[in-house]
Order: C-alpha cells, then sequence, then structure tokens
C-alpha cells in the first residue's frame, strides 16, 4: 500500500472490528495512523511496554479518561484534551511530565478522517509540551455499543527535590490564587453541544498548564498546594481541598477573573460559573508573604495573565467556602448537586 492508497483509505474509510482484531488491518492502522503521527524513538522500539530511562527525584503518575461530547469544540477537541489534562494532572504534583500513554476505544463504524484529525491534534499538542507518547493501545467495540471515540491518556512524571505540593499542606492564612478566566471551557462545549450563537465564539481553555507550573515552583518551591478546577469547576475543587484539608476558605467575588462573554453566557443559561468546568486553569495555595511572587510569575506566563488572589484559607472546623459577593453579603459556596454539565471533559 503506497502513501497515496493509505490516503485515500483513510479519507472514505471507517473504523471496523477488524482494526481491534490483532490482524493485518490492526497492524496497517497503527503504522499508517498512529505511529505515522505520534511517531517518536521509544514508541519506535515496537514493544508491548515503552523502556524508558531511569530518573532522579520521585516519580508521578495520573491517568484520565476522556469521554467529552462533542469530540470537536471551539478552541480544542478530544485529542488535544486528552493531552492537556493529562499533563496537568502530572503538573498539579509539582512535577514535570515525561511521558505520556494513549488507549483508543474506537466504535464500529467512526470515520477514520476524523480519527486522524484527533491523532494529529494529539500529536501537536504533546510536541508543543514537549512530552512525548510513548506507548498505547487501540480496542473497537461493536457500534451502538460506543461513541465514535474514548481516549484515556496516562501520564510520568518527576518532582524535583525539596518540592512537596500535596493538598495535606494546605493550613489557614495561606492566600488562594487562580491563574485566570473561569467557565470557558464549560461554555464553548455547551454552546457547540447545543448549537447556540454569542455574538463572539466563546473558547475552551484547554491547555497545558506545567510550563507555568515550572516556573511557578522554581520561583518558591513552598507551594502547598496546586489543583486544575475541570469537572465541578471551582467551587467542586475548593470544596474537595477544604474537605481533605479540614480548613474552610473566605473568597471576594469580585476577585474572580471571569471573561464578560462567558458571564452573559452563564447568565442566559442558568449556569453558575463557579462550577463550570475548566482546562487550562490552576488554583494554587501559598504562604501569603509568597502570594505577589507568585502572581507575579503566573502574569509573566502567555497563560496566567489573568492570575489574581481570590481569598484566604481559614480555620474552619465544618470546612465551608465562603465567599463576600458583589452586594456586600456572604454566601457558601456548596458542593453541587448532581452535574451540571455531563460528558464536559
Amino acid at each position: 500500500m503506497n502513501m497515496v492508497d493509505k490516503g485515500v483509505s483513510i479519507r472514505a474509510g471507517s473504523v471496523d472490528m477488524t482494526h481491534g482484531g490483532g490482524g493485518r488491518a490492526m497492524a496497517e492502522l497503527i503504522a499508517d495512523l498512529f505511529q505515522r503521527h505520534l511517531g517518536n524513538p521509544i514508541l519506535a522500539q515496537g514493544n508491548d511496554g515503552a523502556l524508558l530511562e531511569p530518573q532522579n527525584g520521585r516519580l508521578v503518575m495520573s491517568t484520565d479518561g476522556h469521554v467529552i461530547s462533542p469530540l470537536f469544540f471551539p478552541g480544542g477537541d478530544i485529542g488535544s484534551l486528552s493531552v492537556h489534562g493529562t499533563l496537568n494532572d502530572v503538573a498539579m504534583t509539582g512535577a514535570r511530565p515525561l511521558y505520556l500513554t494513549a488507549g483508543f476505544i474506537l466504535e464500529e463504524g467512526f470515520p477514520l478522517a476524523d480519527l486522524e484529525r484527533i491523532v494529529m491534534s494529539m500529536a501537536r499538542a504533546a510536541k508543543e509540551a514537549g512530552v512525548p507518547i510513548v506507548t498505547g493501545d487501540t480496542k473497537v467495540v461493536e457500534k451502538g455499543k460506543g461513541d465514535g471515540v474514548f481516549i484515556t491518556t496516562t501520564g510520568l512524571g518527576v518532582v524535583p527535590d525539596g518540592v512537596h505540593v500535596s493538598v495535606e499542606c494546605a493550613k489557614p492564612g495561606q492566600a488562594v490564587l487562580l491563574s485566570g478566566s473561569i467557565g470557558d471551557h464549560g461554555v464553548a462545549i455547551l454552546s457547540k453541544r447545543e448549537s447556540l450563537e454569542f455574538e463572539t465564539e466563546i473558547r475552551s481553555d484547554s491547555a497545558a498548564l506545567h510550563g507555568m507550573v515550572a516556573a511557578m515552583v522554581e520561583a518558591v518551591p513552598g507551594i502547598a498546594v496546586l489543583r486544575d478546577p475541570t469537572r465541578g469547576g471551582l467551587a467542586a475543587t475548593l470544596n474537595e481541598i477544604a474537605r481533605t484539608a479540614n480548613v474552610g476558605m473566605m473568597l471576594d467575588e469580585a476577585m474572580i477573573p471571569m471573561k464578560p462573554d462567558v458571564a452573559a453566557a452563564c447568565e442566559l443559561l442558568g449556569l453558575d460559573p463557579l462550577y463550570v468546568a475548566n482546562e487550562g486553569k490552576l488554583v494554587c495555595l501559598c504562604d501569603a508573604g509568597d502570594a505577589d511572587v507568585l502572581l507575579e510569575v503566573m502574569r509573566a506566563h502567555p497563560l496566567g495573565g489573568d492570575a489574581a488572589r481570590i481569598g484566604t484559607v481559614i480555620d474552619d472546623d465544618v470546612n465551608l467556602i465562603q465567599m463576600k459577593t458583589g452586594f456586600g453579603g456572604t454566601r457558601v459556596v456548596d458542593w453541587l448537586a448532581g452535574e451540571q454539565l455531563p460528558r464536559i471533559c
């Protein structure tokens, strides 16, 4: 099969059960699509597992499944999201991501052209992040028993000596920092899913945060907690930290950055932006004396230009997240009952 034949096959073809059967069709799919776009020296080893070089420091591993609907959305797709999401999970431990793996569940009948588009997006995201995809797996399920494609990625990273970023380090008196505006990803997904049109296109904030995290850790090795507020948004993330660390928080609504078009969309749709998912933002808890240094580092990075101090960790046995509102009162930012936006990542 020459390259012209491959191109015609991908453009006109679709996934069938033989692509997961372990035979010639599966080998050709892996070679002509996955290896062609994701290729690197470690992937080229051709083994069932990737043989990696030993690392100094503590290793970190994270796995994330991606079932987002729709697969393509303003600002990204399931391919780039699967790279960004796992890189960010690794980075939130203060680690430097080193390698990724990828597992694909494909539905029979899924267009190969769309699959190639997704794999190319993954390849671009991994290359831009400087983190290769070194091994993976592909399975095919019968038509009607999947939803096009699901992707699971696993990331491996290493934590520098002297860095201990963990929710157990949250303490009263620490500052709560946010790297940028909230709600972009969730509103972008919903607008695409429901074919909603706004005056300006709202794009997902999906991005790899490990470069900004590395700069933050270098400036302040004693960062207490890092989290990316994905499903459940900022509210769920802060409640999770508070409950685990047995603390509370007091937020200032006026300091939480949000784009005007996202705020308007949330108001129109009846959504509370505090609960809307993000895919390119982080929350940081740090000593109050380190807050200004970290804000300067974050704002100097392309992904942190709108970084802000949004609150303070307080002593609270019932672990409430409270927020001073724009009307001069205080409200409790509780856990979300149910799920505001399913299939968001």
